[in-house]
């Protein structure tokens, strides 16, 4: 009989999002939903008549826009956001590559190396980063009416209403790619993947 120990069972899930950044995650989530359901509220006609209360929606609607960069800035505190966020700001060789495959619609994984984050998921952050500042931007502009002339209000009304449709069309995508994937949902739920997808999904990436 062998008096050495045994070595433990190596683990079959690994850390990937502390608690901080998924409550970052679903605050954001939620305010953008928010926004999305009463702006579809004040423009799309039978909605707005299913919904009434114009100017109750109108106020939500504000608000919530305003509340938008409050989990980002919030999120700064956490040393694990902090770095996740100069991962997603950084494209390597591997990114590019990664698009590449993107574009040529070429699905296979050594196609398509990724880090803890992939060249997509670094483009959509980058995208709706921006988008939500010339949102907030050009929705104080409409609310505070005095600030600028007649001219320049029908310009961002323009661009604040038809920026809200795309967002609304990129987020849809976004949600798509997530139920698409379930370990991606838990890691974002629980905080934890499995191995066995982090090395399948993400192998540069080094827990």
């Amino acid at each position: 009989m062998s008096l050495r120990a045994e070595a433990p069972p190596a683990t079959t899930e690994i850390p990937r999002f502390t608690r901080a950044e998924r409550w970052v995650h679903r605050t954001t989530a939620l305010l953008m939903g928010v926004c999305v359901v009463t702006a579809g509220a004040l423009y799309i006609p039978e909605f707005a008549q299913l919904v009434g209360r114009q100017e109750l929606v109108v106020r939500v609607h504000e608000w919530a826009g305003l509340a938008l960069p409050v989990p980002v800035l919030a999120g700064l505190a956490s040393r694990a956001f902090r770095a996740d966020l100069r991962r997603l700001n950084r494209f390597g060789p591997h990114d590019r590559r990664w698009l590449g495959a993107a574009l040529r619609r070429d699905k296979r994984r050594q196609s398509r190396p990724a880090a803890k984050f992939n060249a997509g998921q670094k483009v959509y952050a980058a995208w709706i980063a921006g988008a939500t500042l010339v949102m907030l931007g050009t929705g104080l502009l409409m609310w505070f009416t005095h600030l600028t002339p007649i001219m320049w209000r029908t310009s961002v009304t323009f661009v604040h209403d038809w920026l809200a449709l795309t967002v609304g069309v990129v987020l849809a995508g976004h949600i798509g790619m997530a139920l698409g994937d379930p370990e991606a949902r838990r890691g974002m739920r629980t905080g934890a993947v499995s191995r066995e997808w982090a090395q399948r999904e993400h192998r540069l990436w080094r827990p």
